[in-house]
Parts: C-alpha cells; sequence; structure tokens
C-alpha cells in the first residue's frame, strides 16, 4: 500500500504530455452523415410537442451538442438535461461556469442528472409544465396532455431518462431499450406515457450528431463518451487520449485499478500491463540462434477495450472531460 502511495505521490509531480497528437485524423470518417433525415423527421414532428427536452453528457457540457437542434427546434421551449454527472468531475465554481455560458446562449433552463440513480429527475416534470404553460402552445392549445421531444446526439441517456421518469412517476419498468453504445434507438416518434398527473408523454428519438464536428479533439472527447462506435476512431488511439487526459488531470485511479507500479505516459507499455494483469496476452515461443524463448505479446486492443470501458462505468473516478474549456471561461459577478 505505502509502495502504492509513494507511486501516487511521484506521479502527481512529475510532467506530462501538454498536448496530444491530432494531425492526419480524419473527423468526418468517425460521424455518420445518414443523421440528417432523423433531423428532418423531428421537425416534422415539431407540430405534436409542446416542448424540447435535450439530453446531454455532462462531462462535455459545452463540446458537442448539435447546434442544428437549436436553429431548427427553437421555436418550442427547451430544456437541457446534463446527464451522467455522477461520472463528471463537477465542482462548485464549474457548475456556475456552464450555466452562465449556457445561459449566454439562450438556454436557461438546465438540470444536472443521474438518470440510473434517479437523481434530480423530479425536477423535469415540473420544469416542462411550468415552461408549457408559460408559452403559447398553438394549435395544441385545447390539449389537456402535454407531450415532449426527447432529442441529443448519440448514447447521452435520452432512453434512461425516460425509463428514469416513468419509475419516478408511474412505479413502472423500462419502455424503452437502453445499450452502452450508439444506435440503440432507432425509430423516431416512439410514444411513450411517463406522467399521470399532469398526463405527460415524451417522444423518444434517436441521436443524431452534429454534420461538422468543431476539431479533432472535440471529435476525440465525443468518442470517449460513447457517442460513436470505438473502431472507427480506434481503440487504442482512445485509450490513448484517454491516459493523456487522466495523467493531465491527475487522475491516476487506473493505477490502483490496474494494480500498475505507477502511472505513465505511454499507452504501449500501459496496455501492456493491463493486458498481462486481465489475462488478455500469451506466451508464445520464438526460435533465436540460442535456442527458445517466451515472448509475452499483449492482446492490445482487448486492453484498451477494457481501459475505456473501466472508465465509461465510473470505475476511474469521475472526470470533466471540458476542463481546459470551462478554464478559460470567466466567472461573471452573481
Amino acid at each position: 500500500m505505502r509502495a502504492a502511495l509513494h507511486a501516487l505521490c511521484g506521479a502527481a509531480g512529475a510532467a506530462w504530455r501538454e498536448s496530444f497528437p491530432l494531425g492526419g485524423r480524419d473527423v468526418a470518417r468517425w460521424f455518420p452523415g445518414h443523421m440528417a433525415k432523423g433531423l428532418k423527421k423531428m421537425q416534422s414532428s415539431l407540430k405534436l410537442v409542446d416542448c424540447i427536452i435535450e439530453v446531454h453528457d455532462a462531462r462535455i457540457p459545452l463540446s458537442g451538442r448539435n447546434p442544428l437542434f437549436q436553429e431548427t427546434l427553437g421555436l418550442k421551449p427547451h430544456v437541457l438535461v446534463l446527464n451522467k454527472m455522477d461520472l463528471a468531475d463537477l465542482k462548485q465554481q464549474q457548475v456556475k461556469k456552464i450555466i452562465q455560458h449556457l445561459e449566454g446562449e439562450g438556454l436557461k433552463n438546465v438540470v444536472f442528472t443521474n438518470c440510473v440513480k434517479d437523481e434530480n429527475i423530479k425536477q423535469i416534470i415540473p420544469l416542462v409544465r411550468g415552461l408549457v404553460e408559460g408559452s403559447y402552445r398553438y394549435h395544441r392549445g385545447e390539449n389537456l396532455e402535454y407531450c415532449a421531444m426527447v432529442i441529443g446526439i448519440p448514447n447521452v441517456g435520452k432512453s434512461s431518462l425516460i425509463n428514469a421518469l416513468r419509475r419516478q412517476h408511474l412505479g413502472k419498468g423500462k419502455a424503452t431499450r437502453v445499450g452502452g453504445e450508439p444506435g440503440i434507438t432507432r425509430a423516431v416518434m416512439s410514444r411513450i406515457q411517463v406522467c399521470d398527473r399532469p398526463l405527460m408523454f415524451l417522444l423518444d428519438t434517436p441521436g443524431v450528431l452534429s454534420p461538422r464536428i468543431e476539431s479533432v479533439e472535440m471529435g476525440l472527447k465525443l468518442a470517449l463518451c460513447g457517442t460513436v462506435l470505438d473502431h472507427l476512431v480506434g481503440e487504442e488511439t482512445l485509450a490513448d487520449y484517454l491516459l493523456y487526459t487522466l495523467n493531465r488531470h491527475q487522475l491516476f485511479g487506473y493505477v490502483q485499478h490496474y494494480g500498475l507500479d505507477g502511472a505513465c505516459d505511454d499507452i504501449a507499455s500501459v496496455l501492456k500491463r493491463v493486458a498481462v494483469r486481465l489475462g488478455k496476452a500469451q506466451k508464445v515461443k520464438v526460435l533465436t540462434g540460442t535456442g527458445d524463448v517466451n515472448v509475452i505479446q499483449p492482446n492490445y486492443p482487448a486492453a484498451a477495450r477494457d481501459f475505456l470501458r473501466t472508465f465509461r462505468s465510473g470505475l476511474l473516478g469521475p472526470v470533466m472531460l471540458d476542463r481546459d474549456v470551462l478554464k478559460s471561461l470567466p466567472l461573471a459577478d452573481p
């Protein structure tokens, strides 16, 4: 135990990479272009809803939201739900900066949630009801029921939010399939009841990414959060970006989790040790001039997949992937 603590103390004072090599990576190839069809279907269904509930990942509160949501669906009242708050390293000052920045963009209704544990879920129905009652409902003014459309980029927890609201207000189980990878929800306009009083329905929609990702680094953040399939970016590339981020933030939970000798900034060395630790490596006899030699061949992709899975499940501790973005923002006076 003392050795592990000593290794972590030494790691905290070490010099880590200050930048990540971003050249030669084609972000456009990572993100499918067929999602425009889903956005058009959402637009055509706007007349059926009173409010928009946008779900996004709290680890990237200011990165990767689809700007087309606000442009094309902005006629309706808008609630932003920043989900997976338990996985985000949210400090009080950061929360203030996030809210101030979003308010500057015209988003004044922001809720931080953890849909898995139903944290802050109770706030959403009253908030939606208040916004709808305080706005003009156009041709839906005669309707006694409320209807909101749940939107967001892939794998941010849209279906988990719907299921959490059903648990909270109806005492019922899952109505929508939930998965840990993008693309689980494919049909637009699944109408699901989430509350009796008031009578409220939600429309579940598939994830729609922005047609243009601002930078490679933003693309890597989105990929780390599971918005695209890992193999499109490269599992070892993603694992390397994760290692770079953890070390820069001085978050060395991976050292203890995998029982490593100490923190390290070389992804090949880390994955090799992870592979051996997990038994994802094998000894192979190689014939040399002096006889047979046993060589350990690590399964690097398997180790990278486990590293990413461990991060996404929160076992490495909470992480704020937008830390540098938030640092650059001024904190306005209250």
